[in-house]
């Protein structure tokens, strides 16, 4: 449903929401790291975030990447939104075009709580999130 660019833009700010500061800014290469994801890759996608503040970005030899209050409070949909510019979650999951409650595909009325389900839970702000994966002892790296 989403892109890898989403996918890799979620882990790349929940680990910078659990790990960043002002005080403690983070660059792309020890995110990519310790997320494990390609450097150059994660770098171009936080340069886009910090672009269309979803996180904040400071240049220079004290620069890198964090979240303020206020970017905290933005929800893992703003990212996904941002990244793929459409919503994703829109589409039928078949591919048929005027899919919908009213014109349904034969998978619609299965797949329809589980998408309500994701929205949801995306729809959390990236501190909720982050909170969570501490809290539930879930992962952004799996080696």
């Amino acid at each position: 449903m989403i892109t890898n660019a989403s996918k890799y833009a979620i882990r790349a700010v929940v680990y910078l929401a659990e790990n960043a500061s002002i005080d403690h800014k983070l660059g792309a290469k020890e995110v990519a790291e310790n997320v494990n994801l390609p450097k150059y890759f994660i770098a171009k996608i936080l340069q886009q975030l910090a672009k269309g503040e979803i996180i904040n970005s400071v240049k220079g030899p004290q620069g890198g990447f964090y979240l303020n209050e206020l970017k905290l409070q933005k929800t893992v949909l703003d990212i996904i939104h941002y990244i793929d510019e459409e919503d994703v979650f829109d589409n039928c999951f078949m591919g048929l075009k005027q899919c919908s409650d009213e014109n349904p595909c034969p998978v619609h009325h299965v797949v329809s709580p589980f998408k309500k389900q994701i929205l949801e839970e995306l729809n959390k702000t990236i501190e909720e999130f982050a909170n969570d994966v501490k809290e539930n002892g879930t992962y952004l790296k799996l080696d």
